[in-house]
Order: structure tokens, then sequence, then C-alpha cells
């Protein structure tokens, strides 16, 4: 058996408050205790502080939060709004703006790779995202 002081591990206890407990649980709570700790100080060297508002997502991951289900239905739905709009696009379009959004390449060396001009691909790819925002825009 260990004694305990009961402040030292819950903040409503404004006075020593001593109680005997097995090993293990005192084991378990200096453990508790410690990642606390070592979770607060890596907050603080981190400079983990961020805006509740910040709306990217960045503020889940700087408190290692699990991702509430809400948020987690929230985002599948957004996906699957934006595969239901990709789907829509004609196969040409679909390939470029895929290209251009995703893998980030630039009109003219996706034009280099479809072995077209890059005016062509540019106007694809504006056309392409128009018609996505006009098919999410009937959605909603």
């Amino acid at each position: 058996m260990t004694t305990i002081n009961l402040r030292d591990y819950y903040p409503i206890y404004k006075e020593n408050t001593f109680i005997d407990v097995s090993d293990e649980i005192a084991t378990f709570l200096a453990e508790e205790k410690r990642l606390q700790t070592n979770y607060e100080q890596y907050i603080r060297d981190n400079k983990a502080f961020y805006s509740l508002n910040c709306g990217d997502g960045i503020e889940v991951d700087a408190l290692d939060r699990p991702e509430q289900p809400d948020e987690a239905y929230a985002r599948a739905e957004l996906v699957r709004l934006l595969d239901e709009a990709f789907a829509s696009l004609p196969e040409a379009q679909r390939r470029r703006v895929y290209a251009y959004v995703s893998q980030k390449k630039h009109s003219h060396e996706i034009a280099n790779d479809e072995r077209v001009q890059a005016t062509t691909v540019r106007t694809s790819v504006a056309r392409g995202l128009r018609n996505m925002k006009n098919f999410l825009k009937n959605l909603l």
C-alpha cells in the first residue's frame, strides 16, 4: 500500500487529503501525472497555442484531440460532394483538373503530357472548376 495526497492529483482538493491505495493505482496515477506534465511542456515548447476559431483543424492536431463524430461526418460529407462534382466532369476536364489541383501541375506541364496547347488546358481547367462550382450550387 502507498499513501498519496489527493491534492497532488485533483485540483478540487484545496487541503491535503491522504489516502492509502494499492501500489498499482499509485503507479498508474504517477504515470498519468508524468504524461500530463510532459504534454503541457510539449504544448509550451512548440508554442502550440492556436485560435479555436481557425477552422482548418490545426487546433485539433495541436491539442491531440480525436476528431469528433460531427466533425468526421461533416468532413466525409464534403468529400462525398466533391467526389460527385468531380465525377460529373467529362473525362478530359476531370483528368486536367485533377492534374492541376491535386498534382499541382502547371498548364504547360499538363499540355506537354497530353500533347495539346497550353491554352486548351487552361480553358479546360477553368471550365471544369466552373462546372464543379455550378454542380455544387445546384446540390445545395
